[in-house]
């Protein structure tokens, strides 16, 4: 009875070893064939929401890539390096689209996509990733309010210092219904962007 039993242990935990060995493989075969797909929509989610900043008349460069890599930045609310991607038409520099990060959101860390023309106007903000409430903060998104297109054409200048805080604290900026503090962090977070492109902007398009 013992000799039958440790022989029963020995066939199941080879069928439990050639279980984990098919599945891993299976596994390893569907990522290795599918990984280029993957890389490409991503790609084209990317270039999707890059161009929803910049019309694709205002460059005629890859830029997916044409990037510089950004190391951490208390403007751009990064903690870990980031990726800018510059748009050129005929050679000459037309805008920078930074990834920012707006740390302070209701309920934490909302991440931006912040278009700078070479002007140092803005060309366009979009919230890329969120927490904040459904029905509430989530009005900072395009396709449930107008609200973040407030920000096209702004500059350090246009409004001033005092004007880059949202109307409840003195500024030009449109609160949300029922959320202050959403909207407070992202004027905060694209006036920082500003910022971190006037005093690196030669530094960008080297």
């Amino acid at each position: 009875m013992i000799a039958i039993s440790r022989r029963q242990i020995l066939i199941s935990g080879a069928f439990l070893w050639l279980f984990a060995v098919v599945g891993t493989t299976l596994v390893a075969v569907t990522e290795f064939s599918t990984a280029d797909a993957i890389v490409e929509n991503e790609r084209r989610v990317l270039l999707r929401n890059l161009l929803a900043l910049l019309p694709a008349d205002r460059l005629d460069n890859d830029i997916a890539n044409d990037t510089l890599e950004l190391p951490p930045s208390p403007l751009l609310g990064t903690e870990t390096r980031s990726t800018a991607y510059r748009a050129r038409l005929q050679g000459e520099p037309v805008a920078v689209i930074f990834n920012s990060v707006a740390p302070n959101g209701y309920n934490g860390r909302i991440n931006l996509l912040v278009g700078v023309n070479v002007d140092g106007s803005v060309a366009g903000v979009r919230v890329i990733k969120h927490a904040e409430t459904p029905g509430l903060g989530d009005g900072i998104e395009i396709r449930k309010s107008p609200w973040i297109r407030s920000f096209d054409g702004k500059s350090l200048d246009n409004p001033d210092a005092a004007g880059w805080r949202v109307k409840r604290d003195g500024g030009e900026f449109d609160q949300l219904t029922g959320a202050t503090i959403t909207p407070r962090a992202i004027v905060a977070a694209v006036r920082n962007t500003l910022l971190y492109y006037r005093q690196n902007a030669d530094m960008i398009f080297e």
